[in-house]
């Protein structure tokens, strides 16, 4: 088989066959660049490139939209879908049971309802089998890379989680046996900071006899922010953001007084706004992420409490002294309160809540207050209808033709003037 001839700027194939005599015989064939150009038939299934990491939170820092998110998260919680919706992955894959039984998480759900594939419960050797940043595909519960196939799941549905959800309410009489156990340990170890305010560290910012909003990053937080423009505009509170919800805050256009969390979780533009810097910190006095202030320049003080960053902000501004706590993304439904899927710190929550009692206002409730009752239809009727009586009333008096007349000489004119502008 040879090659032979050019024509037309491509390449003639042609096969060439030895007749009884022995001479060559050229037979005509297909052209080359044909076979060049003809691409392999799509595979099916979804493809995008995979970001892999057993950190969620790690992860979620990492996505980029069109990502396939592989990570390893039993019982995804809401906030963690949510951010995973707000990244615009192309799908999720999940190394553990998204709904393992014990509660009903509302990750899942969140999900479904964004249109975002599940793969689910595909076992934690699909970490290693998927590499970070390769491209891989996913079909009728399959992860390929090309045709190998990776690693193998759950492809969840909408009815499929539901059903899973439905099943999961029956392990809740567990979970509350459990939270009333940690809420019990919770109390003999850090009764002195919940009830007297022991270990609550002194902040430059001014709390007594203020409002203060705090802010965490929970279930819709941006948008229930952005619906208390107007109580912020009025009351001027201070701003306190928990973690990601100080960069939450700068998003919308303010800027925090109060930033209470982890600072791996908070950006460098937040963490040296000049707002007060409280990193929560274990009895030993050892605060994680403690020296990225620092590496910063910027001052912080610790902590030291097993209380989640959340519970820590709102007895920080109790015992501070503050008038009201609003609060946007923080847990306030049973669902929400068991959805973090941190039963540890679930019982600091509880307690902090009973200590800070009527002070704290779910900032939905605040937004509703501020909500206008006059329809924009309502409001369009109500003009129309004084225009109607202007219009009346300059007709039925006797100065209503020389008003007239004004009115329909200033409109010529200034159309013509903004015609002339168009017709240079």
């Amino acid at each position: 088989m040879g090659l032979a001839g050019v024509g037309d700027g491509a390449v003639t194939l042609r096969r060439a066959f030895t007749d009884p005599s022995g001479a060559g015989v050229i037979v005509p064939g297909m052209k080359l660049s044909g076979l060049l150009h003809r691409s392999r038939p799509e595979l099916p299934g979804l493809a995008g490139t995979a970001r892999v990491d057993k950190r969620t939170d790690a992860l979620l820092k990492r996505l980029k939209p069109g990502d396939v998110a592989v990570l390893d998260q039993i019982d995804m919680d809401r906030t963690t879908a949510d951010a995973l919706i707000g990244a615009e992955v192309a799908a999720v894959v999940n190394a553990a049971p998204s709904i393992s039984g014990r509660f009903p998480n509302l990750g899942p759900e969140a999900l479904m309802a964004a249109g975002v594939p599940l793969v689910d419960d595909c076992g934690p050797d699909i970490l290693h089998a998927v590499k970070d940043g390769a491209r891989i595909r996913i079909h009728d519960g399959v992860v390929y890379a090309g045709e190998l196939e990776l690693g193998r799941g759950t492809a969840q549905t909408t009815d499929s989680v539901a059903d899973a959800l439905v099943e999961a309410k029956a392990g809740l009489t567990h979970q509350l046996e459990a939270f009333a156990a940690n809420t019990t340990e919770f109390m003999r170890q850090e009764r002195a900071l919940v009830l007297d305010g022991y270990g609550v560290p002194d902040v430059d910012v001014v709390l007594e006899n203020r409002q203060v909003l705090v802010v965490a990053a929970g279930f819709d937080h941006v948008r229930e922010l952005k619906k208390l423009a107007h109580f912020i505009r009025e009351y001027q509170p201070v701003l306190v953001g928990v973690g990601a919800g100080a960069d939450a805050l700068r998003a919308v256009g303010h800027t925090p007084h109060l930033i209470v969390g982890d600072p791996s979780d908070v950006s460098d533009e937040a963490l040296t706004c000049g707002a007060d810097v409280v990193v929560p910190a274990f009895a030993d006095g050892h605060a994680p992420g403690l020296h990225k202030v620092q590496d910063l320049g910027a001052s912080a003080v610790t902590f030291p409490s097993s209380a989640n960053p959340e519970d820590l902000a709102l007895l920080l501004a109790h015992h501070h002294g503050a008038s009201m706590i609003v609060t946007v993304g923080l847990s306030a439904t049973m669902a929400e309160f068991l959805d973090r899927g941190r039963s540890g710190s679930n019982a600091s929550t509880f307690l902090t809540r009973l200590q800070v009692g009527g002070t704290v206002v779910d900032g939905r409730v605040i937004a509703q207050l501020y909500r206008s009752r006059i329809s924009t239809g309502a409001l369009l009727l109500l003009i129309g209808a004084a225009l109607v009586a202007v219009v009346a009333a300059l007709l039925m008096s006797q100065a209503g033709d020389a008003v007239l007349t004004w009115v329909t000489t200033t409109w010529n004119a200034l159309f013509e003037t903004v015609r002339g502008w168009f017709g240079r």
